[in-house]
């Protein structure tokens, strides 16, 4: 299976880059399965991984804060007629690439909530070659910190951490600041003056390892 997505990030970095024409409009493949072909291939540069990428950044920015990958919209299992037994290559192709009319997840002007889904992905993706589906975390960070008037500290931290399970389910649990990767902007200051940062931070790697991340500020 590692084999098999190996050639699948390959193959999306040449075929997404090349043989998709610049000009292939958002809705003629599922945009959720071009965000797991060019997060496993690194984000090749291509039209489709571009509008991928910016969908991917556009749902962790509130209002809501969103799951980045929704691997359940990806239909993977259900590409092919049951005689046929594609590898998970041309499953993901299949289904990136079929027309489909575009989703919206949530209604725009929705307050600001973290969402969590208990969908998960349709085929088996609990082996070591889906592995940076799991790699991908949210931070929404909530810090600040002041100095009363009697000289002491106090510090607020709600920040919240979202994570995908063994399946690409996704869920939400309480963190801090000090567990946020150092690529993230947060910078709390050593003494106590006033400072507050609020943001949504992701990373992620893709299927060779190779870390990457975005920040946004709010």
């Amino acid at each position: 299976m590692r084999r098999h997505i190996m050639r699948l990030a390959m193959a999306a970095t040449l075929t997404l880059s090349g043989q998709v024409p610049l000009a292939t409009p958002a809705s003629a493949y599922q945009v959720d399965c071009a965000i797991l072909l060019c997060l496993a291939g690194g984000w090749p540069a291509s039209a489709p991984c571009a509008h991928a990428r910016a969908v991917f950044i556009r749902r962790i920015t509130p209002w809501p804060i969103e799951p980045p990958l929704q691997i359940w919209r990806c239909p993977m299992g259900t590409s092919y007629a049951p005689l046929e037994v594609p590898g998970a290559r041309e499953r993901l192709f299949d289904a990136t690439f079929r027309v489909a009319p575009p989703r919206q997840s949530f209604p725009s002007g929705a307050p600001v909530i973290e969402a969590q889904a208990n969908e998960q992905a349709d085929i088996d993706i609990s082996g070591d070659a889906f592995g940076f589906v799991r790699s991908i975390r949210v931070f929404h960070i909530l810090y600040g910190q002041r100095e009363n008037q009697e000289g002491e500290c106090n510090q607020t931290d709600s920040t919240r951490l979202g994570s995908y399970g063994v399946q690409g389910d996704y869920r939400w649990t309480s963190s801090n600041a000090g567990l946020v990767p150092p690529s993230s902007q947060l910078s709390i200051p050593n003494t106590c003056r006033s400072y507050s940062y609020r943001s949504v931070f992701v990373d992620w790697r893709d299927h060779a390892g190779n870390y990457g991340s975005e920040e946004v500020r709010y």
